[in-house]
């Protein structure tokens, strides 16, 4: 675990938990990587590379698309590509991808502790509300943002909504991510961004982006959680 500076001084009684979803929550990267490369395969354009593919991962598709064909002009084309994109990852996920280890305790654990938990990701909302629904956690999060609903990755509008419905400044919260785009849009939104380096890039890539901590195990994350300002909490970690 690396922890990059001290916001002993910064954070003001920290009480919202950001998190993107794939590749920091659940483990389907490799299903994402799957769909694209069945999309491009189905649409006869170029199949991009695994490491190309998961450099996109955290924005939305039609901003996706455009990252991996910037060249491309055919509207038809990227309608048809996304749309196989989705009906694939739909198939992939019959049986939800698992949590990371660890994951689902702790989400549990930072519940009883009185944190508001939010979600901020580059899925759609039917998309978030049916992988919700495959581990019966459609009422768990306080509030979910998607990209269809708001603006993609790394504008920061999805993360001032969340501040705004959870009543809290920036520095009262921190968004949890895997991927540039999260923390992008954290530095953005001026909330402090923790990396993780188990998802969609590699701790070397993260860091350019500056997060206040990076972690390789979910568990870290509680630990440092217990060293922050919670004097806005109703309860503690530790109990």
């Amino acid at each position: 675990m690396l922890q990059k500076t001290s916001l002993e001084n910064e954070l003001s009684g920290l009480k919202v938990l950001i998190f993107d979803w794939d590749g920091t929550l659940v483990d389907s990267i490799m299903r994402i990587v799957e769909a694209m490369h069945v999309a491009s395969d189905t649409c006869a354009v170029p199949r991009c590379t695994d490491d190309e593919v998961r450099a996109i991962i955290g924005l939305a598709m039609p901003q996706a698309y455009d990252v991996l064909y910037p060249q491309a002009d055919d509207a038809g084309l990227k309608e048809r590509f996304i749309s196989v994109y989705s009906e694939t990852y739909i198939q992939l996920e019959e049986q939800p991808s698992e949590f990371y280890p660890g994951v689902r305790e702790a989400l549990e654990q930072y519940r009883r502790a009185g944190y508001q938990l939010a979600v901020a990701t580059g899925k759609s909302r039917r998309g978030l509300h049916r992988v919700l629904s495959g581990h019966n956690m459609l009422d768990y999060f306080d509030i979910p943002r998607c990209a269809d609903e708001t603006c993609s990755k790394p504008d920061p509008l999805m993360l001032h909504e969340i501040l705004a419905h959870c009543n809290a400044t920036p520095r009262q919260a921190i968004m949890v991510g895997d991927s540039p785009f999260d923390l992008r849009m954290a530095n953005n939104a001026k909330v402090p961004g923790v990396a993780v380096s188990y998802g969609a890039q590699p701790m070397h890539i993260l860091q350019r982006e500056d997060p206040v901590l990076a972690i390789d195990h979910f568990s870290e994350l509680t630990l440092w959680l217990q060293q922050q300002p919670r004097t806005l909490l109703k309860g503690a970690l530790d109990e």
